[in-house]
């Protein structure tokens, strides 16, 4: 709802857990990353940051004991661009999401290049319990039970940046220096959240991707993948007839005899037992992923892909059935996720895509983040099934021994009415949402005021905004970061119109 990312939660999703995991949704961008994004990432992290830590309050609303208890946050920092404190050059902060910052950092490159447009300081604050910011000394012990993972809370998020940013502008005698939040996915949520519950700290805020609105009814629990299938038909009718009817038949072949090592040998995998549900989760995992990042040009936010992702998934399978071989085809689609570097030989199911925060996400989508996106009508390229909250329930109490709260967000945060509401005192706000991004549906998509803007792109996909520009990025996108430009150009100009007339 990313990058992120999620951004993103995602991320993210449904993968080959138990299977009551399947209730529970894990579903933010930030959550899994390719195999080699780390050494991507680090390369970059040379050029474009340094890495600091801050000492950091682990209970901002409490004053027992416990509460004063501090941890290590880590933030990233690139002072290349920045003009001064002299000239209260402005502070870009991104809200990190659910996962490492410098993952992060690889890909959402808009904002350094929107710094040197503005002459900016950047900074990436890397999430509570993600990373390398783990209170409690060690992911064993903060991970351990509900008693420590209650201290992981989006205002506990929130807090951590506002008091880190207050410290590092008195630290930097830029006192006087404008923030503008950044943030994409969970981030992007955060970001938005953070200009309207800290007003004093953040002029404004560009928030990507954010579905502040998949929360309790406000958003079909439908909409999610409504958007798949939408892409996937969009491309192709025969594609997504074969993709709707591959449920059906991958559950047929697997009751014949032989049917399973059928299968296994068809998708390639490299166990020597396999079962549908593993399977079906796998390729499930494909097509939502290669929705959300159905991007113009190649990219590697959770694994390598081709420009238009989407479209080459469904050329796979057109051609491949169009010559009667339907399994061909859907592992020819699977391949274009999970295997377009073609260094892979075979695949493994239960192990295929690496998990990254895991934990600390099933927490947060236990407790507040409770995201509705599991319901498929009769025409969803996936089985029909309803939406089934008492299900999620009993995974949390299972899983943590505590009861979600599935109003939280709204009381915290708001999201009902949000057009009335925003208008009388939100300001400085934008909203980015590609309508091929599955988390659009959750998103603002139309402008509140003048100054809570949606800019909304027909072909634009998850946060594709907040990337590293590039020559091959079509007329479309760039009009969007030229908007997104001229809006901040237009909250710094009045920032300072205001300081010069104190």
């Amino acid at each position: 709802m990313a990058f992120t990312a999620i951004f993103s939660t995602v991320f993210l999703f449904v993968f080959s857990f138990a299977n009551s995991i399947s209730t529970v949704n894990t579903r933010f961008p930030a959550s899994i990353y390719s195999n080699e994004w780390k050494s991507q990432s680090l390369s970059i992290a040379n050029k474009l940051y340094q890495t600091k830590y801050f000492t950091q309050t682990l209970d901002h609303f409490n004053y027992n004991p416990q509460s004063y208890q501090t941890f290590q946050q880590r933030y990233l920092i690139n002072d290349v661009n920045w003009r001064g404190p002299a000239e209260n050059s402005p502070i870009f902060i991104y809200a990190g999401s659910e996962g490492d910052i410098e993952w992060i950092t690889q890909n959402n490159g808009f904002i350094f290049e929107t710094a040197s447009y503005f002459g900016a300081l950047v900074v990436f604050i890397e999430h509570r319990f993600y990373g390398k910011s783990i209170p409690f000394g060690g992911k064993e012990e903060a991970n351990k039970n509900a008693s420590t993972f209650g201290y992981l809370s989006s205002t506990q998020a929130l807090a951590d940046y506002a008091t880190l940013i207050i410290d590092l502008k008195k630290n930097l005698s830029a006192q006087g220096s404008p923030v503008v939040v950044f943030g994409g996915s969970y981030g992007g949520m955060l970001a938005a959240w953070f200009r309207l519950k800290y007003p004093h700290v953040a002029i404004g805020a560009l928030a990507s991707s954010a579905p502040i609105l998949n929360f309790e009814g406000i958003t079909s629990p439908y909409s999610f993948n409504d958007i798949i299938t939408r892409d996937f038909k969009s491309e192709s009718e025969s594609c997504y007839r074969v993709i709707k009817g591959s449920w059906k038949l991958i559950d047929d072949s697997a009751k014949q005899p032989g049917g399973l090592e059928e299968l296994r040998k068809s998708f390639k995998i490299c166990e020597n037992y396999i079962s549908a549900n593993y399977l079906e989760r796998w390729l499930r995992t494909a097509y939502v992923n290669t929705a959300m990042m159905d991007y113009p040009t190649p990219s590697n936010v959770l694994n390598p892909l081709p420009a238009y992702p989407v479209k080459q998934m469904c050329r796979a399978i057109d051609e491949a059935t169009a010559a009667g071989d339907t399994f061909k085809g859907l592992y020819g689609a699977a391949n274009i996720y999970y295997n377009y570097t073609g260094n892979a030989t075979c695949f493994d199911l239960k192990h295929e895509s690496v998990q990254f925060g895991i934990d600390g996400w099933r927490w947060q989508a236990c407790t507040e983040m409770i995201l509705l996106t599991n319901g498929n009508t009769d025409e969803s390229i996936f089985p029909p099934s309803m939406y089934n909250y008492s299900n999620q329930a009993k995974y949390c109490e299972d899983m943590f021994g505590i009861k979600p709260r599935p109003i939280w967000i709204t009381t915290e945060f708001g999201g009902h009415n949000i057009s009335s509401v925003l208008k009388r005192f939100g300001s400085n706000i934008i909203f980015f949402n590609g309508l091929r991004d599955p988390w659009s549906g959750g998103g603002v998509l139309k402008s509140i005021s003048k100054s809570v803007v949606a800019i909304v792109a027909r072909e634009g996909a998850h946060h594709v905004d907040l990337r590293f520009s590039s020559e091959e990025d079509p007329e479309w996108l760039q009009r969007v970061r030229r908007k997104e430009i001229k809006i901040i150009t237009r909250w710094l100009k009045q920032y300072y119109n205001d300081m010069a007339n104190l």
